[in-house]
């Protein structure tokens, strides 16, 4: 029987939670996760019309990129929209589910989809996770090296860009002398002990160490096994806000602009004024990215799409980068695509429906 939680599970291998922000609420926002599952409704924003939709079409999950509820609730007594939808999610047994900041910031998320749309080459993160890496090193009779390196891999660790199994092996003498009450792998009591062994460095995402550390006590066999972590100061290219990748050829500003404003199907596309160059490089961050706009210039990008900005931001882009402007729900409404993509894989028969409503609140005239 396939349950919420197996749904859940399959999103938060693609994204893991700890990719999102401090500020962020992504994971389940209502509900039971070991209900068995009927369906999956897929959508961006969690609204009223989104619950009656997922009601109706019989699905007792909604996965969401927008969170639900940011905020800690003192009451729930149906006074705003957001109250309105829990109560009926939990009158329905529904569970509701976000995966927001960490769908942004991962590799295959929404800015990589938004530069598939566009057609971008060459593609890379604008600004890489900090902070973000952990180098292990331990010490592991020979014989037992792989055995300990295969289970460091399948637990996490060892993948650099687009290869796996990462590691770098050095070989020595290590020594030991076990104490009463131990009861040492090799050696004897109370002598000291040479075994040749080999020194293992690998490098993980901060979040996996404890499954790491799980999966190297469980194979090492020495009863207490030498093991470091080590902060890293360099940035992980695998994760982060926003993209930039390259156009196959150079295209007239405008031109492009009106390419944009075809291909994500807005109104219209606010931009600061035309610099008088062509567009080549082109940097993107969905949603509320007006953040990056320094980022996008530090790097030589051309133009700056995302999908909120303050007015001052046109401003203070002068003619070092033209910024293009085309609303917050059409630069994320692909999520619903990604979601899709992921979980069809891997349950090819489960019911998946993308949401028939148009939850943009921004309308125009």
């Amino acid at each position: 029987m396939l349950r919420i939680k197996d749904i859940i599970r399959e999103i938060e291998r693609y994204a893991p939670l700890p990719l999102q922000e401090d500020f962020d609420n992504s994971g389940v926002q209502v509900g039971d996760v070991n209900r068995a599952a009927t369906g999956a409704l897929l959508c961006l924003d969690v609204t009223e019309d989104i619950v009656d939709e997922a009601i109706a079409r019989e699905c007792n999950l909604v996965i969401s990129h927008h969170p639900l509820a940011f905020k800690p609730f003192k009451s729930l007594r149906g006074t705003s929209y957001i109250e309105r939808c829990i109560i009926k999610a939990c009158k329905h047994d529904l569970v509701i589910y976000a995966a927001h900041t960490n769908m942004d910031n991962v590799q295959g998320g929404v800015n990589y989809k938004l530069a598939e749309k566009i057609g971008l080459q060459n593609i890379r993160i604008l600004s890489p996770q900090k902070d973000a890496l952990l180098k292990l090193v331990t010490f592991v009779p020979v014989p037992y090296a792989e055995t300990v390196r295969n289970a460091l891999f399948n637990a996490g660790a060892g993948a650099t860009g687009n290869y796996d199994s990462c590691s770098f092996n050095l070989y020595g003498d290590g020594t030991f002398r076990a104490g009463e009450g131990a009861h040492p792998f090799v050696g004897k009591i109370g002598e000291l002990h040479y075994e040749n062994e080999a020194r293992i460095e690998t490098v993980l995402p901060a979040f996996h160490r404890l499954a790491v550390t799980r999966a190297l006590r469980s194979v090492h066999p020495y009863e207490e096994p030498a093991f470091d972590f080590y902060p890293l100061k360099n940035t992980w290219e695998q994760a982060g806000s926003g993209i930039v990748g390259e156009l196959p050829a150079e295209e007239d500003e405008l031109t492009f602009l009106l390419q944009i404003k075809d291909l994500f199907n807005v109104p219209c596309v606010k931009h600061s004024p035309l610099t008088g160059r062509p567009i080549r490089e082109v940097a993107v961050c969905g949603g509320s990215g007006a953040f990056l706009i320094k980022d996008a210039i530090s790097y030589g990008a051309d133009i700056f799409i995302t999908g909120e900005a303050r007015y001052n931001d046109y401003y203070d882009v002068e003619d070092r980068i033209l910024l293009a402007v085309i609303g917050h729900y059409e630069s994320e409404v692909c999520t619903k695509e990604i979601f899709y993509n992921i979980l069809s894989k891997k349950f090819p028969t489960f019911a998946l429906h993308l949401s028939n409503v148009n939850s943009n609140p921004v309308k125009y005239l």
